[in-house]
């Protein structure tokens, strides 16, 4: 009995670990952020693969050892102006199989986040993207652009956010 309990406690934690790999990437002023929860292993992991990438396909070029990780709050963070927090929710489900009724509790995480639009949109129309209320600009010439094009307009604007 104690076993399985013992069991069921590992491998409940050792699913969270492959069920939620969650990783969020932030480019800011020059600087690359890696968010992610509970994944220490998976961020040592992902940090190599964007070197690889930064290296590869946009010619940044970085080593390991400037990138840093850092642990943060579980359950609520300020990062660039955004409020990110994690909420539970609580759900109870009756299940009845033959004769016996039981009851499963599932317990799901929501994330809110509160974004600061207005800057957001200033960037953009001051990329010509969009006007300051928020509308798009349609312009033919950007039907043409490379792919290479947009990449290097989109990391020329994440730079001046």
């Amino acid at each position: 009995e104690h076993l399985v309990e013992v069991f069921a406690k590992d491998f409940s934690s050792t699913l969270t670990f492959f069920k939620d790999p969650l990783i969020h990437y932030v480019r800011y002023q020059g600087k690359s952020i890696l968010a992610s929860k509970n994944a220490p292993l998976l961020m040592n992991k992902w940090k190599h693969y964007f070197i690889h990438l930064w290296q590869c396909f946009f010619d940044i070029w970085s080593q390991p050892g400037t990138i840093h990780i850092n642990q943060l709050s579980e359950h609520s963070f300020h990062l660039l102006g955004y409020f990110s927090n994690v909420r539970l929710n609580r759900s109870v489900v009756r299940s009845q199989m033959l004769e016996n009724t039981f009851l499963i509790e599932i317990v799901s995480k929501k994330l809110d986040i509160i974004v600061p639009i207005i800057p957001l949109i200033r960037s953009l129309a001051k990329a010509k993207f969009c006007n300051v209320l928020g509308h798009p600009i349609s312009k033919p010439v950007w039907a043409d652009s490379s792919d290479f094009d947009i990449i290097d307009r989109f990391l020329r604007i994440c730079r001046n956010l």
